[in-house]
């Protein structure tokens, strides 16, 4: 699907329905929202609100968190 989608066209309809659900499934089996829109050629934006449109509960930010720290000795 992501091969026929031209850069910048608008995507509507049935084929916007397509792209979600193929989105939304692949987010769900691990894809970042980055590299989804790296292969489908569209902005990091774009891919952000086709999945909270398709109603996926999106994934905290990955890397450092500050929970609390392991065992400190003071």
């Amino acid at each position: 699907m992501a091969e026929t989608l031209k850069k910048g066209s608008r995507v509507t309809g049935a084929a916007r329905d397509k792209l979600a659900a193929d989105l939304k499934k692949k987010y769900d089996s691990g894809a970042s929202i980055r590299a989804l829109a790296e292969e489908t050629g569209r902005s990091y934006g774009f891919v952000h609100r086709m999945l909270s449109e398709s109603g996926v509960t999106l994934r905290g930010r990955g890397g450092a968190t500050r929970g609390k720290k392991a065992a400190s000795t003071d």
